[in-house]
């Protein structure tokens, strides 16, 4: 019980993590637990009691955190292994190493010498390098409380632009069904039909300076099935679960998520920015309107009206709100897509100045995708809603090779880039790139302008496809 003796603030809270993948045998891997970095929040843990590469374990090298990794470890002399034929076992985790060692002084001593030698290797195992890019900063040090400070002072200034709406792991699965809010904070509490950032942070901006995160830590969110409160969907979570926020420092990055930071290596930065921008360089197969303003109030067309003007296009099909229901897509059944471009591509849109929506978009493309390729039952009933809404259309009947088109319109229309998407965002859709295209589909992302149509070519629109 040694460790609670010790000041949490004095532990490196990488330090476990940072060990075994200096040490640990890439071919001889027993557990990991990770977890997805974005809005579902979704921990895992895999175990292979012989042991197994690493690269058995499936581990999405963008947006994953490693917490904890067993396996056996080779070349570091320990007492243990000194007088043994077999190899010795440890488990690293985000504060601790668990492993044998000496019982006498002196042997102690040693085996702490060989573990802080292995610390000191400049860098880790080339296999496992991409565990030690995203670590979790411990809640009691002094780091985690400089950056709350930090966040304190954003909540408190004008419009902070790095933080957004991240809904809770907890709250994934219903989240789209939540008909009203209940948020309590700073001593009130008030009903609101959605959820956003910006209500959140407006609600303790005039807090005390260092009070402004304490008070969202206290607030509560509570989901509801329908608009009268009277069906919870969720438990109270406390309201600082409900954001996400970057702090930069130097060329480190910080994120707040799920009510904890995380330190993000500028190489794992830098490696994210180079996908994302491989994944905006594909040439777009589909033409896209301009999302204009409405005509006297000056307030944005609503996304059902886009999805029209698309279909508008010759041989575009309107697909929005004509959902696809079986026995496993239960409830309101599942929209395939906003809309189907002439060659059968899937088009999803959305309008987006955060990451939740851009997560649900991603998702919608995703689980889209899933379905036609693996539910028979939900393909046989699109291709026959298309059949009445599109007869011929030249559609891929097979879905061997699908290909899923993002249209994203970002805040006042400016482009989707490497610099304009919020940092989870990004590794959200890193992360449905990874999944569509393991299903063998090609995913394309168009920026939506306000002015000008986006994508393949400025056609005019023309007749819808009927």
């Amino acid at each position: 019980m040694g460790h609670l003796m010790i000041n949490p603030a004095r532990i490196d809270p990488g330090f476990g993590i940072e060990f075994a993948v200096r040490c640990l045998d890439e071919e001889r891997i027993t557990k990991v637990r990770r977890q997805l970095m974005d809005a579902r929040g979704r921990t895992d843990e895999n175990s292979a009691t012989s042991g197994e590469h690493i690269r058995g374990f499936g581990i999405e090298q963008f947006g994953e955190i490693v917490s904890k990794i067993s396996g056996q470890i080779t070349g570091v002399p320990l007492t243990f292994t000194r007088d043994r034929k077999r190899p010795a076992h440890i488990t690293g985790s985000d504060r601790s190493v668990k492993l044998h060692l000496a019982s006498t002084a002196h042997g102690l001593m040693e085996d702490l010498k060989s573990i802080e030698k292995v610390c000191a290797r400049p860098d880790p195992l080339p296999g496992l390098g991409f565990i030690a890019q995203v670590r979790p900063v411990s809640p009691k040090s002094d780091l985690a409380q400089h950056l709350d400070a930090q966040l304190d002072a954003m909540i408190g200034g004008p419009e902070p632009s790095r933080i957004a709406l991240a809904v809770p792991g907890e709250c994934r699965d219903r989240f789209e069904f939540a008909e009203c809010f209940r948020v309590t904070l700073a001593g009130n509490s008030e009903m609101c039909d959605e959820l956003d950032a910006g209500q959140l942070v407006a609600a303790v901006r005039h807090q005390p300076e260092g009070d402004r995160l304490s008070a969202l830590r206290t607030g509560r969110v509570e989901m509801f099935a329908d608009t009268e409160a009277a069906q919870p969907l969720s438990r109270k979570v406390p309201a600082d679960n409900w954001l996400t926020a970057e702090v930069s420092e130097g060329i480190v990055h910080y994120f707040y998520w799920q009510g904890q930071w995380y330190e993000i290596g500028a190489e794992y930065l830098t490696t994210v920015e180079s996908r994302i921008a491989e994944l905006l360089a594909h040439p777009a197969s589909v033409t896209l309107p301009p999302w204009t303003k409405s005509g006297g109030g000056g307030e944005d067309h609503d996304e059902d009206w886009y999805n029209k003007e698309i279909a508008k296009q010759n041989g575009y099909v309107l697909l929005d709100k004509d959902t696809v229901r079986t026995r496993r897509l239960r409830g309101g059944g599942l929209e395939i897509a906003d809309a189907l471009g002439s060659a059968g591509q899937f088009v999803c849109v959305k309008k987006a100045d955060s990451t939740a929506p851009l997560n649900h978009l991603f998702a919608q493309g995703r689980v889209a995708i899933e379905t036609l390729r693996y539910d028979h039952e939900a393909r046989e009933k699109f291709l026959a809603k298309l059949q009445q809404l599109a007869p011929g259309h030249p559609l891929d009947r097979s879905f061997s090779t699908p290909v899923l088109v993002f249209g994203i319109m970002l805040k006042d229309g400016i482009p989707v880039t490497v610099n304009s998407l919020f940092a989870f965002a990004k590794i959200s859709l890193l992360h449905t790139a990874t999944m569509v295209e393991g299903m063998g589909a090609r995913m394309e992302i168009v920026s939506i302008s306000r002015t000008q149509p986006s994508g393949k070519h400025a056609a005019r629109p023309g007749a819808r496809a009927s």
